[in-house]
């Protein structure tokens, strides 16, 4: 069975070096819309995949994480970079070009190693993460499955050269989030949230 949660963020980017010339030489924003779809043949205590709940933790902490910033490029020239820096107290610091696809790769690896590290509490067994669906408007999406995420020929993306500014750690609840998911620390679902 698979089961899907809906997140929303505003964000604001440019994809350098694509074909149409307004996304890759101006900032722009989008609505996104970010479906995380889990996957078990098992059901819980609570006759459920994965309890909806469980996801507005630390998973939503993460993809809020990309709301109301900027996204940025590490491989952009370091003046962008340092000026949007400045003038944005939430931005976050990608090691590949913030496009759709990418997007749907860096939280996919976020929300895998999450799910890989959580420890559940009411009989969930065998939850996988399915795939990572990003809206980038109404009518254009990139689903990412895990040997895209993984994938060696689209590039080999590492949680360590992800960087959130402050003022995005400082919304969320567990200020060393994800410092403890890229050292591989456990995390425990609430027992209600």
């Amino acid at each position: 069975m698979i089961i899907r949660k809906l997140f929303k963020f505003e964000n604001a980017h440019i994809v350098r070096g694509c074909s149409t010339i307004r996304c890759r030489s101006s900032l722009h924003g989008h609505s996104y819309k970010i479906e995380l779809l889990f996957e078990s043949d098992f059901l819980d205590n609570g006759q459920m995949v994965y309890d909806f709940g469980l996801m507005k933790q630390n998973m939503k902490a993460l993809v809020d994480s990309f709301d109301h910033a900027v996204t940025l490029w590490s491989e952009d020239s370091k003046d962008f970079i340092s000026d949007m820096q400045k003038h944005s107290h939430r931005w976050v610091v990608l090691p590949v070009s913030p496009s759709c696809e990418q997007f749907s790769r860096i939280i996919f690896i976020m929300m895998d190693t999450l799910l890989q590290q959580t420890k559940g509490i009411n009989g969930e067994k065998e939850v996988q993460l399915h795939s990572i669906i990003v809206h980038e408007t109404d009518t254009g999406y990139a689903q990412c499955f895990k040997e895209d995420a993984y994938s060696k020929k689209m590039g080999y993306i590492d949680l360590n050269e992800i960087i959130f500014s402050d003022a995005i750690k400082n919304d969320w609840k567990d200020k060393k989030l994800f410092e403890k998911l890229k050292q591989g620390e456990n995390f425990l679902n609430p027992m209600s949230v």
